[in-house]
């Protein structure tokens, strides 16, 4: 975009987090074959806004919208080096009635592109996934500056982008919806349609396989599958809380993963949305995440300070692996490659990877 710059800077700014004071207090309950590492984001002084972060399978890289600083930053899954891509534009919403500066919040792997939902200019961009060069942003709705995108994510099945929306202040009567966009040009998307929703979207997963959008509806305490090539609800399910966060997907077995606040939930998402299992992780969930690899669910509780690690069996059964030690503060779960994950610490301003030794 005319007037930005892009600067990519490699730092190898990475230190361990055992070091940290937080983590030392848990280190002699830690469980002996898990590591955490903390990566320090470039320009990190204090509070680093942290929202949905995304890994890149073919890259091995994490994509992080390091908020506040106006960057994205790109770690490397092998070295843990770290990538900036410089100069998105922020801004300011209302929150809990307080002002706060926000800019890229949400990334989301593309055909060969990353695309990045910007809450600082309620734009989405898109960003070249091997040389980091950023490419066209888009606004998501000209005609109403309200609205920001929150999660973003693509639709492989659809080639289609999906964003689920927030208010910069006040009603949020303006998004309570999902935006679609046509990606099959996926290095220049065009807004396509959306879907009225009773409230605020918040989390999904994706089946692309059978071509179906999870996602929860605030405060409503429902679950919604969505066709994604008729854009219309299909089923509604009662995950059994209204304080629903994360999702996750199990592709292979057709196991829906709910976030409900202090637990996670186990659903039959084929055969009628059943309730299988639940397990308790600890108060203060966000995004949770599936490795179809090891066959784990990651959900890291930030209150709790506890990453909850449990194998999921053929019946959709869960079965505790390990309860990892962490730092207040730390939610949000990525998995990576094998029996990697990365956690997000907003109030560090980093990165925890973990690791099975």
């Amino acid at each position: 975009m005319r007037g930005w710059r892009l600067e990519v800077v490699k730092r190898c700014a990475v230190w361990v987090a055992t070091l940290v004071t937080a983590t030392q207090l848990h280190a002699e309950n830690a469980p002996s074959d898990y590591a955490l590492k903390a990566i320090a984001l470039p320009g990190a002084n204090g509070v680093v806004a942290l929202d949905y972060f995304a890994y890149d399978r073919a890259t091995e890289k994490l994509w992080v919208p390091a908020s506040n600083t106006g960057s994205v930053d790109v770690i490397d899954g092998t070295t843990d080096d770290v990538s900036q891509i410089s100069g998105f534009p922020i801004g300011e919403i209302e929150r809990r009635g307080r002002k706060i500066t926000v800019g890229p919040t949400s990334a989301s792997v593309g055909d060969g592109v990353v695309y990045i939902g910007n809450r600082g200019d309620s734009s989405v961009c898109v960003i070249h996934a091997k040389t980091f060069a950023r490419e066209e942003c888009l606004k998501i709705a000209e005609n109403n500056s309200a609205i920001t995108p929150d999660g973003v994510v693509f639709v492989a099945a659809t080639r289609e982008i999906w964003l689920t929306l927030r208010v910069k202040g006040g009603n949020n009567a303006p998004a309570k919806s999902l935006l679609v966009f046509d990606a099959s040009d996926p290095h220049h998307p065009k807004p396509k349609t959306k879907i009225p929703l009773e409230n605020l979207a918040e989390g999904y997963a994706v089946d692309n396989e059978r071509g179906i959008f999870y996602t929860n509806i605030e405060d409503a305490g429902k679950t919604l599958a969505i066709d994604v090539r008729s854009h219309k609800v299909v089923s509604e399910w009662q995950p059994g809380s209204s304080d629903l966060q994360g999702l996750a997907f199990d592709n292979a077995r057709r196991f829906l993963f709910v976030a409900c606040g202090d637990h996670v939930v186990s659903i039959d998402a084929g055969h009628g949305g059943k309730v299988i299992d639940s397990i308790t992780t600890g108060q203060g969930l966000d995004n949770i995440d599936y490795s179809a690899d090891a066959k784990l669910l990651y959900a890291a509780a930030s209150q709790a300070a506890s990453l909850t690690i449990a194998e999921v069996d053929d019946r959709g059964k869960f079965h505790l692996r390990a309860m990892v030690p962490t730092v207040k503060g730390v939610r949000g779960v990525v998995a990576g490659k094998g029996e990697t994950a990365y956690l997000i610490d907003p109030a560090g301003g980093r990165i925890f990877k973990l690791t099975h030794k």
